[in-house]
């Protein structure tokens, strides 16, 4: 079999962490460990979770099927081309890519300027054609990821969050306090729902494509060989994400007694990095977002340039990545505030559905490649999820007492039960239609 070094390994590993880690990966753990207090670890166990352990299995999924369309075939053909595009949509040009560009902007901008907000919509559109202008010319070359992401910008990002760790150690921030409310009960499940939000699940069924043809690049052809090699890369980058996230949520959780209950973790990490550094410690800031934030954008703007090249390919990968690329910046102007805003519920329909379609994919050979597991695993999953997300929206909270009938509602993962039971009535439909092959 085909192996890559392990230098390479590590390299293509790195290439992934900084792939991974966005703006949202620097804010919800910092934010966990503040709101948390003295149950940080135990959210923080939650919270890696969903937002490394879930990533990571996507990762393998991807490796052992082949691709995202694959493994949405398990279902059905239309499905197989409707839940991708949903993701690379919902990962790239409507949500992910412009909340990158708008968080390292409010970080790396924002403090130096006036509170005028005709000026602030100004200094936006100015910095996301500088911001997005980059991460086009840089995303026009995904052959040269590794030399870029594994062996420069990942390196860079991991001394700079060492020495914010050790700093922290030496100048000790002011202590822990009790958790607040919202992590008081149920801290776990809690800091597993948090997780969500970083949209590293829907992301590692995305990169899956751009660390194939990484790998390729490196002189891996073999098909066992490139899944081994996914394999490997996603537990090097699960490990490094574990460990920073754990670093963060140590920095808000340490610095609670100090500073108190704050609205969001860019807060916490200003209110850190200023007693740590002074006013050098905000510019720290504003380079460590901006580097992450420029990853994430140019390694979402290749992966969903090459799928759609593959989906739709009238247009070139260039023509594709210039479209995703403008369309982000358009919605990056509506402000970070408005992308939040209707990011939260599609997150919340659609990761439900992800998550049980990874599980399945783990259980593929227990069910034999069932199709009728798969369909009413997911029919069910999606059927609560898109009810709970409508009644969180569009029905004003009108149908919650129907809902919460389900077991774990009040936790947000209601969806577990109407999965399990179509998974279970599936393995009985399957059972009794299925005939054995004849020895």
């Amino acid at each position: 079999m085909q192996r890559l070094s392990n230098k390479q390994l590590v390299f293509i590993s790195f290439m992934l962490f900084s792939m991974f880690f966005g703006a949202g990966n620097l804010i919800f753990p910092a934010f966990l460990g503040r709101a948390s207090g003295t149950e940080t670890w135990i959210s923080m166990a939650g919270f890696i979770i969903s937002a490394v352990g879930l990533p990571i299995l996507g990762v393998i999924a991807v490796a052992k099927l082949g691709g995202l369309d694959v493994i949405g075939g398990r279902v059905s053909p239309l499905f197989s081309i409707l839940f991708p595009v949903i993701i690379y949509i919902s990962i790239g040009p409507l949500m992910a890519i412009p909340r990158c560009a708008t968080v390292a902007f409010e970080m790396g901008v924002k403090p130096y300027m006036s509170s005028d907000e005709g000026m602030l919509g100004i200094a936006l559109i100015i910095y996301s054609i500088v911001f997005f202008c980059i991460v086009l010319w840089l995303s026009l070359s995904p052959s040269k990821l590794v030399d870029r992401f594994g062996k420069l910008l990942t390196p860079t990002l991991l001394v700079l969050i060492l020495i914010i760790l050790i700093k922290s150690i030496v100048t000790p921030l002011g202590g822990t306090t009790s958790p607040t409310e919202a992590y008081s009960e149920g801290p776990f499940f809690k800091g597993f729902l948090d997780g969500y939000l970083t949209m590293d699940l829907l992301a590692s069924l995305a990169f899956g494509i751009v660390i194939a043809n990484t790998i390729r690049t490196q002189g891996i052809t073999n098909k066992r060989s490139i899944s081994f090699s996914m394999m490997v890369a996603g537990l090097g980058a699960g490990a490094l994400l574990a460990i920073i996230y754990s670093i963060l949520g140590f920095l808000g959780a340490s610095s609670g007694a100090a500073f108190g209950e704050t609205d969001n973790g860019a807060s916490v990490l200003t209110q850190v990095m200023e007693q740590l550094f002074g006013n050098g410690g905000i510019i720290l800031l504003g380079a460590i977002f901006t580097i992450a934030c420029l990853c994430v954008s140019i390694g979402l703007v290749i992966s969903c340039s090459e799928y759609f090249t593959n989906l739709i390919p009238r247009l070139s990968y260039k023509q594709w990545a210039i479209v995703l690329t403008v369309l982000s910046g358009l919605i990056a102007n509506m402000g970070l505030n408005a992308i939040l805003s209707f990011s939260v519920p599609v997150l919340g329909m659609i990761y439900p559905i992800a998550v049980v379609l990874i599980l399945l994919v783990f259980m593929d050979d227990l069910i034999n490649s069932s199709r009728v597991v798969y369909v009413l695993g997911i029919s069910l999953t999606a059927i609560f999820s898109i009810l709970d997300t409508l009644n969180n929206t569009l029905l004003d909270k009108k149908i919650t007492n129907l809902l919460q009938i389900m077991p774990f509602y009040e936790l947000g993962i209601g969806w577990i039960l109407p999965g399990i039971v179509g998974i279970i009535i599936g393995l009985i439909i399957h059972k009794f239609t299925h005939k054995p092959t004849e020895a």
